[in-house]
């Protein structure tokens, strides 16, 4: 079996990674690059690999990193199965077809600047349409019910808990009379996470991992210290007057963003503010989320037991649909909290909330997640004092707060315990999705405690097993 490292080598956006076994090829995970705008176009239009000779698709979870980029598959030719949990397919389907709207939207209104300036027009990368066409190739999968998706490999799929559907891959492979067990991550949870069960860590005869290290280099805070950290910024900004704009993933975040909210002001422990999610397929999300009630942890279920009501909506919640209520948002005065996608400003409505707020010093700006390199959450993350917002600078002078606590990923102790569970028995354990001060962290902590045999894999390198 051949491993190629298509996508979040040496970096965590863009996931894709090709197994070459017994004369099929299975790709795990098919995700969407985030960068410069030019190498945007670049990586996810153009494959490293033959599209047409794909032979099926494991989705580990539906985050747009780890599945954005099947509608380009499809364009090129792939027509084989896509699987993954049913909540996954769920999100996924949703997921990919704003995905599809927000770029032929944000493409729209940069194409009217262009024209202004004589400039040719830009294209989306693919369209609302493309997504759609995605769906007809999906395959549900219950977790730990086993599949073959190519001769001679056996697939389960357990609980990553990371967000709703994920999951981590075990496979075990039999090729020319050897077998071989491969265990793929996906995103890993966190321990007491709001909503959502417990990850899996790798368990049987794990011959290789793959595992994810965003965070290799970080332990966790504790939630309860992320969430008074939450609790104070919001206190603080009320108090002057301001607005709370929080760039938030419409999946998995925006739901533990809400969760969190809904307690506050059920314990009175922040005002009873207005707050917004203001994002088209964070709503869709949120009932996707309340249609898998199966999915979430006894804490949650006690939480909507004791407050009568579900943990996903409260009194002063809104959730906005169209473009004429996310206007009518920024006609209103503070303080209230807005939560918009995308989780790292780069496209969607909290673009428009960033330019109308980001000049004020009584508002803040709330990084809650990881920040792609080059993005504008980025470069608001490390505070600097003019920003480029649809080719307009901007003079930063609100303030901004992150609160890394609040990840949906494993941190290193996590990290840890995950790869030291096949420390006796892994050949090789790989790290992916995690840039290199990360990993040097995490692979140095893991050669302490006598696991040495990791690699850090190159993108587009590929290893024989």
């Amino acid at each position: 079996m051949r491993i190629h490292f298509n996508g979040a080598a040496r970096t965590v956006t863009g996931s894709q990674h090709l197994l070459e076994v017994n004369g099929s090829r299975l790709l795990l995970e098919c995700g969407l690059f985030q960068g410069h705008r030019r190498e945007f176009y670049e990586r996810n239009r153009n494959f490293s690999f033959a599209t047409r000779r794909v032979d099926a698709v494991i989705l580990s979870h539906a985050h747009i990193d780890h599945s954005g980029n099947l509608p380009n598959l499809v364009k090129q030719s792939f027509s084989n199965p896509i699987y993954a949990t049913p909540a996954t397919v769920h999100l996924a389907d949703i997921m990919l077809r704003d995905s599809g709207h927000i770029q032929e939207a944000d493409v729209e209104f940069i194409n009217k600047k262009r024209f202004r300036r004589g400039e040719p027009p830009a294209e989306p990368l693919y369209t609302m349409q493309d997504a759609a066409e995605v769906t007809q190739y999906f395959r549900p999968v219950s977790y730990d019910d086993p599949f073959e998706p190519v001769p001679g490999v056996i697939v389960r799929l357990v609980e990553a808990g990371h967000i709703l559907g994920s999951a981590g891959v075990s496979l075990e492979v039999e090729e020319k009379g050897h077998k071989v067990n491969l265990w793929f991550s996906g995103d890993i949870g966190r321990h007491h996470a709001p909503l959502l069960r417990e990850p899996v860590l790798p368990s049987g005869k794990v011959d290789y991992l793959m595992m994810e290290c965003t965070y290799g280099d970080k332990p966790h805070e504790d939630f309860q210290v992320a969430y008074n950290e939450l609790k104070n910024v919001i206190k603080r900004t009320v108090e002057r007057g301001g607005k709370v704009i929080i760039p938030a993933f419409a999946v998995g975040r925006t739901q533990e963003l809400v969760y969190f909210l809904n307690e506050m002001i059920a314990e009175g422990s922040i005002p009873s503010v207005p707050v917004y999610v203001d994002s088209p397929l964070a709503v869709h999300a949120t009932e996707v989320f309340e249609q898998h009630p199966e999915c979430f942890d006894k804490e949650t279920h006690d939480f909507i037991r004791t407050h009568k009501h579900p943990a996903l909506e409260f009194e002063q919640l809104t959730y906005t649909h169209s473009v004429e209520e996310s206007k009518a948002i920024n006609d209103r005065t503070g303080p209230l909290i807005i939560i918009s996608a995308s989780g790292m400003a780069e496209t969607g409505r909290i673009l428009h909330h960033l330019r109308n707020n980001i000049e004020d010093p009584r508002n803040v700006i709330l990084i809650v997640s990881w920040q792609a390199p080059d993005t504008l959450g980025r470069r608001l993350a490390e505070r600097e004092q003019k920003v480029r917002i649809f080719g307009e600078v901007f003079h930063r002078r609100a303030e901004v707060a992150t609160i890394g606590g609040l990840s949906s990923h494993a941190g290193q102790t996590l990290l840890i315990d995950y790869a030291m569970s096949v420390k006796d028995q892994a050949r090789q354990v790989f790290l992916v999705h995690g840039e290199e001060r990360a990993a040097a962290a995490l692979r140095e902590r893991l050669g302490e405690r006598g696991l040495k045999q990791t690699v850090y894999p190159d993108w587009r390198e590929s290893v024989e097993i």
